[in-house]
């Protein structure tokens, strides 16, 4: 990040990003965590392959792009946390105190959505643990049934040891949000990126090269076009608010440390691109290999922990790629762990004026204590207590990502629209009557409401 002071207000004493790359890094490490990993590809696999895979680049273009700009503006305006851009600290404006409460619904959505995030960073610690150890030892092939049984002891009846590998996924999180923005964030996004960029591709070469693998590969890209329903194609919406972590002020928060000289239309294509980039790819990664060795890809939310040990079993140095596998899983839920929970240390940082270390630990340790071990205890001991008729674990997942996220997006696309209007297009760009500034505030004024509102309608009915 850039410190000088041409480049930040002295109202907010922001620093900016040290360069454009750094700041579509940081977002891409943002976006690209567990929903490009592992919830897109078993949702590919329980829907129809290339189908899904069609909708969700088509949904990209219809909510995700113009969501990521919205998030960008209002974050950009004040160059403040995610609560207080909902203000107006500008002298020319009059807006009520009453639409920060936005802002707070995106910090319980972040808190929801790390109460369980983080217990996954835990699943995947398990497993590269276990396979380093040779507790899961697959040098020889394993069948469907011993795979089920490593999972169902080590994740779902070892609270204690899943616990401890939540706990030690914290400290790492927390290791690097010490450092700050500077020394922590960006530093770690400018080595962690790279690092998952090459285990991605030397995996995706490794199964696309699989014999057999060309039938997984058609199934993934080639759309059945009878399953293409209203319904699907819903889901698929909502999923990519998922994916971008949109609606709980990530994007917000990293906005606030651009410069104003940056184009964020620009920004946001490159962000929206790259992400479908890598979850595309992450299906190369996975489909070749199910298909080459005969493995149902509907496996659900267990695809990548039930079904791909049986695939790396029968791979010649299979332990090795497993690994490596497991590694890249960890590392895109650190470069997304580590901005959801800044957002939370910002806003307590600069709405509390707490000190950066204290807020830290709050955030960290409040989320494991009221959230991680309660997700974790949900699968075992407390596991007859089900809000919604779900287990702990699913609920947090059900209210941050089916009410949460939506209802904030929902609030920041309104507020967008009918608050801030033509300051919106202003921030948006310099020429804020040009063809596209015009045709994005008014689809965001008026369409994307009605597309978050169908959304949040089917989720809970």
């Amino acid at each position: 990040m850039n410190n000088n002071g041409n480049n930040m207000t002295t109202k907010t004493e922001r620093q900016t990003w040290s360069s454009k790359i750094t700041y579509i890094m940081t977002v891409a490490g943002a976006t690209v965590g567990f929903g490009a990993t592992w919830r897109f590809p078993y949702l590919v696999g329980e829907n129809g392959g290339g189908a899904y895979v069609l909708l969700f680049c088509l949904a990209m273009i219809l909510i995700g792009i113009p969501m990521i700009l919205v998030e960008n503006v209002i974050g950009r305006r004040l160059r403040v946390n995610s609560i207080d851009a909902f203000g107006d600290k500008l002298q020319d404006e009059n807006i009520s105190g009453g639409w920060k409460i936005i802002g707070y619904m995106g910090l319980l959505g972040a808190f929801g959505i790390m109460a369980y995030y983080m217990v996954l960073g835990g699943w995947v610690m398990n497993y590269i643990i276990s396979l380093i150890s040779g507790i899961l030892d697959i040098s020889t092939p394993i069948t469907k049934e011993t795979a089920k049984e490593f999972y169902d002891f080590s994740i779902g009846n070892s609270p204690l040891h899943i616990a401890l590998y939540t706990f030690i996924f914290v400290i790492i999180n927390y290791i690097i949000l010490a450092k700050g923005i500077i020394g922590g964030i960006e530093r770690a996004v400018k080595f962690l990126m790279p690092l998952l960029f090459v285990f991605l591709i030397g995996m995706v070469i490794r199964n696309v090269t699989l014999p057999g693998a060309m039938d997984g590969i058609i199934y993934y890209l080639k759309p059945d076009f009878s399953k293409i329903t209203p319904k699907l194609f819903i889901m698929v919406l909502g999923q990519v608010f998922f994916a971008l972590s949109l609606g709980f002020g990530v994007l917000i928060t990293l906005s606030s440390y651009l410069s104003k000289e940056e184009n964020l239309i620009q920004t946001a294509v490159i962000t929206g691109f790259t992400n479908t980039i890598i979850a595309i790819l992450a299906g190369f990664m996975i489909f070749p290999s199910l298909f080459s060795f005969g493995i149902e890809p509907n496996a659900g939310p267990t695809l990548v922990f039930q079904s791909l040990p049986i695939v790396f079993s029968h791979l010649w140095s299979g332990t090795f790629f497993a690994i490596v596998f497991f590694s890249l899983l960890l590392i895109a839920a650190l470069t997304t762990s580590i901005t959801i929970y800044e957002v939370i240390i910002t806003a307590l940082q600069e709405k509390l004026k707490m000190r950066r270390s204290k807020a830290i630990l709050l955030t960290l340790g409040g989320i494991f204590l009221l959230g991680n071990i309660p997700s974790i205890l949900g699968d075992n001991l407390w596991k007859d207590f089900r809000p919604f008729d779900k287990s702990i674990f699913d609920a947090f997942d059900f209210i941050s990502g089916n009410i949460l996220f939506l209802l904030t997006a929902l609030g920041c696309a309104v507020f967008v629209g009918f608050v801030l209007k033509d300051k919106a297009k202003a921030e948006l760009s310099p020429t804020p009557d040009s063809l596209f500034t015009t045709v994005w505030f008014n689809y965001v004024k008026f369409v994307v409401p009605l597309i978050i509102i169908v959304i949040f309608v089917s989720n809970i009915i």
